[in-house]
């Protein structure tokens, strides 16, 4: 399957999915819950319905209402009983968790947590990213494990204790036994050793659980956990807009010079990707900030915006829109932004001059090895671009036209390469063919509906 993206900028107002990350957590901690609740979810992504088979799995009873031209709503029924019926065995799960990384890390320690047997059945390079560090602190407080190609075998009950796990490979470990700690039977400590990628991540975790009733005391990278918690999740949640996703669209308007605007954002959000506004800002694109407050819209700049909000403490949704301006190349650290580098690589590509992409090391081990095929699908639209050791180098052409030329690009099965490759078409001289762009329903269900309505509008100029 091919999708074909035709060259030249786009322009329009879009909505984006639901974010998977607070998907995740809110689908957890409701699962773990003691009463029925309701979670509003704008798209369903293959990594959000791993998570909700596998929670099924578990004994929660989680069930898809879908409302035409609305919201889908997820009703969630906590899990019950995680014993047969003799009241002596565990129950065993087979946990069918896809591609998703954070499906698979989070609820490792969840099924040690209710002494559950578990099958997780992995696809794709799943079974390749890294999960020594979490296995092996799991397995020194009572669960036990075997891997056998794509599946992973997980036995034993999680006994609290103190848990010693590194910072600077996945946040997933972390954020997944701070969803866990809390419900087992005693008193644990979580130290974070080393520097700690992704922190905004922990942080989305942490405000998770403690908005489902648990406590959790902190000091520097230390987490004080109190055994024998129950969460208590509010009858009725809305998983706020994926800033994830919004930063394609918001990419395509700095190449536009009547801009894309995406709707329903929240600039408060604790997702560490709503960077991407500042990241095009520094790149050079002019973004806009439109507020509705009491239906009184105002537009103001992203500066004048966070000064606002910071003073009165405003924390309305937006509309963010990014329109083109005289980009130039960036230094950009990624350490806290992996999931953005392919996408702003390609507004790197647009930009004068050199973008250095650095501390990006882990991006190796996605969904493909993202350093590469970042760089591949760049050379495959023409753009000058190359791997370093921590990053990437990315030599602009400045302006449409003027260096990339269109092509066909491998997605290598990775969503953010597809969509990524889609945004390159906004400065290219030819067509851009994308080869396997079914993956992009793993984030971003509808991403080719949505460009296929902007090329319209393109078309209609």
């Amino acid at each position: 399957m091919t999708a074909n993206i035709p060259c030249g900028s786009r322009k329009g107002c879009v909505t984006v999915p639901a974010s998977k990350s607070w998907a995740h957590r809110m689908l957890i901690t409701a699962a773990l819950s003691e009463t029925k609740s309701e979670i509003i979810c704008d798209g369903i992504s293959k990594d959000i319905s791993a998570t909700v088979k596998c929670l099924n799995g578990l004994g929660a009873g989680i069930e898809t209402e879908e409302n035409a031209g609305k919201d889908t709503v997820l009703k969630v029924s906590p899990v019950k009983r995680t014993v047969d019926r003799s009241g002596q065995s565990a129950i065993y799960a087979p946990l069918y968790c896809g591609e998703s990384g954070s499906t698979l890390r989070f609820l490792i320690p969840i099924v040690g947590a209710l002494g559950a047997d578990a099958v997780f059945h992995m696809e794709g390079r799943l079974s390749e990213r890294p999960l020594g560090p979490l296995i092996d602190v799991l397995s020194e407080h009572g669960m036990s494990f075997r891997k056998d190609g794509q599946l992973l075998y997980c036995s034993g009950q999680l006994m609290s204790g103190t848990f010693s796990i590194p910072g600077n490979i996945s946040s997933q470990y972390i954020s997944g036994l701070l969803m866990a700690l809390p419900i087992i039977g005693k008193d644990s400590t979580l130290e974070v050793t080393g520097p700690v990628e992704s922190a905004d991540y922990i942080a989305m975790t942490l405000r998770a659980v403690e908005e489902a009733g648990a406590v959790i005391g902190r000091e520097g990278n230390t987490y004080s956990i109190k055994g024998g918690q129950r969460y208590n999740i509010k009858d009725r949640l809305i998983v706020e807009k994926d800033w994830s996703s919004a930063a394609f669209p918001l990419s395509m308007g700095a190449f536009s010079k009547e801009g894309m605007t995406v709707t329903g954002l929240n600039l408060n959000s604790v997702q560490g990707d709503k960077e991407i506004v500042s990241i095009l800002e520094r790149f050079g694109a002019e973004v806009e900030v439109l507020m509705d407050s009491k239906q009184n819209t105002e537009k103001c700049s992203l500066k004048d915006y966070m000064n606002s909000a910071e003073k009165n403490g405003e924390a309305g949704l937006v509309d963010i829109t990014v329109r083109a301006g005289k980009l130039k190349g960036q230094i950009i650290d990624a350490s806290r932004i992996p999931d953005l580098v392919p996408v702003i690589s390609v507004v790197a590509a647009g930009a004068e001059g050199e973008t250095r992409i650095i501390k990006a090391e882990r991006l190796r081990l996605k969904e493909s090895d993202r350093l590469e095929t970042t760089a591949a699908m760049l050379k495959s639209v023409g753009a000058d671009a190359e791997v370093t050791d921590d990053g990437l180098l990315i030599r602009g052409c400045a302006g449409v036209g003027t260096g990339l030329k269109g092509g066909t690009v491998d997605a290598f099965n990775d969503h953010r390469i597809a969509m990524s490759a889609a945004v390159a078409a906004g400065i290219c001289g030819g067509d851009v063919n994308v080869q396997g762009p079914e993956c992009t329903d793993k984030s971003f269900p509808g991403f080719w509906d949505m460009m296929e309505k902007l090329a319209k509008e393109e078309n209609d100029r």
